[in-house]
């Protein structure tokens, strides 16, 4: 055995600095030190592995080895650790972790400690204690080093896989070799590594993907293959919704808006169909094991989020993962079968299986959406939105909606249940068709009135719309509808802001009601709005709506007296710059004004100088006049730029004097 403690230094070999021996340098953290992949997360993610799943229990399969037998195998391998080798190690990683050394130093100890590990991968990995130091050595390792480190243990992968301490090994081995991939000089070694990784992980697959450990290693390797970086780890390893309902509201489907895992260097296609292979593999026999389990359903999510795009992979994929044996079907024929349909509606209901469904939903091709949305959702929709987890799919499926056709048919089983769903706090489902409708531009004036018959009763004025749709859970919670009022020190409800968001981008004529509303606000109320991270966002989109400037100005005037306040706020200056842009000169001059008293504050802020440079708040303090000349002729500018691109609408004369007729209505009558 090599020598122990700083007789390292002595034997280490030497490297040249440039050669492909040199030691790849990493920024993770260890130990007590704060870092991305700290202790704090290594914790975090073995307390998720302790945790049953999420979703029903797992129906574990029996085709591999009994899980007791495993664990007791490699506490067994975990004796045969000698305590030569355990002093050895501890003092490799008093070093790395207790004092300063230069490159050359660290290469060296790295260099000959992996040495050691040969044939000892296991057993090492998968000690508590031992496996952060061999981390810190991968983390520090050659190309070489690193390889013959994976390609010596690689019959042993699966083990130190779904072992607590080994996976954590494993990860920082798959992420240090990632790191090589932007060298093209190193992608053939990396590849020949990986082939014998990837060959023992799909033989095993199933075994893999079910451990609450293994669940998080697969999917790095997934990724690794496919040639994706595993810096943003929060988009394969974090139990949360595949896109934050924020995301599902923005005008582009979250298909069309490329939500998915991106490939950013050269990846290894033979080797991820090889890991695709071996997960169906295991799937045609094993499916319902692996829709329910939240660590397998994790798995099959990062697939089909990195198959995205690859229409003919996913007309094969996805019906296996309906439980449909058929991987494809011929030109005419149906991709789910008629027995299937039934259990999938069943499993909706399940946690892991409903986080599978929402992928499924993004990704699909649209003729296997259209079949899906059809055979599976069609009759049953009310009753999908109104559960616990299947109402989140209903919010993928109304995300990734593809056209006017089915808008209509979501619209029939929906329209007429706002309130219910307001009532069961199923509001994401609402502000998802609200975002569908607007983003096909369907069916906006009926969603408008809907929503307003949803919180707002014939006889009530509609002044009590926005308040209530701010305070949506409040509102709805309580057991004096018609008697409630505005409620003092509550937090806003980010649904409703997200909802009212969804509707000022509605056009004008449709939403008069809300813009009474907004307006008829007071002054106190306004400003506790603008004030609120969420509620600030309401006020952006009513300024940036097509709402006539009249009204937006009757708005913005609430403000007055505040917008220095405002602009102290991170959130709060978002809105001082939209009422700054929407502004006559004379209003703009108002707001720079307040802002000037507080110039000094409001430069030691972190969003500070950036407001004050965008307002020109300093020129207008110095130089007034100089600040009033500079923006007329900024607004002149405008001016002209806006007529030059609407002098085409005087070639059409009949649209657009029907336009502005219908704005002036639209302005000026009730909500009809």
């Amino acid at each position: 055995m090599a020598c122990h403690g700083s007789k390292v230094l002595q034997s280490g070999r030497r490297r040249e600095a440039g050669s492909d021996d040199d030691v790849h340098r990493r920024t993770r953290t260890r130990g007590g030190k704060k870092g991305k992949h700290g202790k704090g997360e290594r914790r975090e993610r073995d307390q998720q592995g302790r945790r049953a799943s999420s979703g029903g229990t797992s129906r574990q399969n029996l085709s591999f080895r009994n899980p007791e037998a495993q664990s007791q195998e490699i506490t067994d391998l975990r004796k045969k650790v000698d305590s030569d080798t355990v002093k050895y190690f501890s003092e490799i990683g008093s070093l790395l972790e207790g004092s300063e050394m230069d490159f050359e130093q660290i290469s060296a100890i790295c260099s000959n400690a992996l040495e050691e590990t040969r044939g000892k991968e296991l057993q090492l990995a998968s000690d508590k204690i031992l496996s952060r130091v061999v981390e810190r050595l991968l983390e520090n390792s050659s190309l070489g080093e690193l390889c013959g480190f994976l390609r010596s243990c690689a019959p042993h992968f699966p083990d130190i896989a779904v072992d607590q301490a080994g996976s954590h090994v494993a990860e920082t081995a798959l992420k240090s070799l990632s790191n090589f991939l932007h060298d093209e000089d190193c992608y053939s070694a990396v590849e020949h590594t990986l082939a014998k990784v990837c060959q023992e992980v799909a033989a095993v697959s199933g075994r893999i993907m079910l451990s609450s450990y293994g669940s998080h290693v697969f999917r790095s390797l997934l990724c690794v293959c496919k040639g994706t970086k595993l810096d943003d780890s929060e988009k394969i390893h974090v139990l949360k919704r595949t896109s934050s309902l924020a995301e599902r509201l923005s005008v582009k489907s979250v298909r069309l808006a490329g939500n998915y895992l991106t490939q950013d260097r050269q990846g290894f296609p033979e080797l991820f169909k090889c890991l695709i292979g071996g997960i169906l593999g295991y799937a045609r026999d094993n499916i319902a094991d692996l829709q329910v389990s939240s660590y397998s359903s994790l798995v099959l999510q990062t697939m089909l989020k990195l198959l995205a795009g690859d229409d003919q992979e996913l007309f094969n994929v996805i019906p296996i993962l309906l439980g449909c044996n058929h991987s494809s079907a011929a030109k005419d024929e149906e991709y789910l079968e008629t027995a299937k349909i039934h259990e999938i509606l069943v499993l909706l209901k399940d946690t892991a299986f409903s986080h599978l469904m929402e992928v499924i939903l993004e990704v699909a091709p649209d003729t296997l959406y259209n079949e899906i949305f059809l055979r599976v959702f069609r009759g049953s929709l009310f009753e999908i939105s109104s559960h616990n987890s299947s109402n989140f799919v209903s919010q993928a499926l109304l995300s990734s909606v593809r056209h006017e056709d089915q808008v209509s048919l979501i619209w029939e089983e929906l329209g007429s249940h706002f309130k219910d769903l307001f009532k069961m706090r199923k509001s994401g489902v609402v502000a998802s068709l609200l975002a569908a409708c607007r983003r096909l531009h369907t069916h906006e004036k009926q969603c408008s009135r809907a929503l307003v018959g949803a919180v707002l009763s014939e006889s009530e004025s509609p002044s009590c719309i926005v308040p209530r749709i701010i305070f949506l859970e409040n509102y709805f919670s309580s057991e004096e509808m018609t008697s409630w009022s505005w409620p003092r020190g509550m937090k806003i409800s980010v649904l409703g802001c997200l909802i009212l968001q969804t509707i000022f981008s509605y056009p004008s004529k449709y939403i008069q009601p809300f813009v009474s509303s907004m307006i008829a606000l007071e002054a106190g109320l306004v400003l506790q709005v603008a004030k609120d991270a969420s509620g600030g966002h309401i006020l952006e989109s009513f300024i940036s709506s097509n709402v006539s400037v009249k009204r937006k100005y009757k708005l913005i005037a609430k403000l007055e007296g505040h917008f220095g306040e405002l602009a102290l706020l991170s959130s709060g200056s978002f809105t001082v710059e939209k009422c700054f842009t929407c502004g006559s000169l004379s209003l703009k001059e108002l707001i720079v004004s307040e802002l000037s008293s507080v110039q000094i504050a409001l430069s030691r802020t972190k969003h500070g100088p950036h407001v004050l440079k965008k307002l020109d708040v300093p020129r207008f303090a110095n130089r007034p006049e100089q600040w009033r000349s500079m923006q007329a002729s900024r607004q002149s500018a405008q001016k002209e730029f806006s007529e030059l691109f609407a002098s085409e609408e005087v070639m059409r004369p009949n649209k657009k004097v029907k336009r502005k007729v219908e704005d002036t209505l639209s302005e000026d009558n009730d909500f009809t």
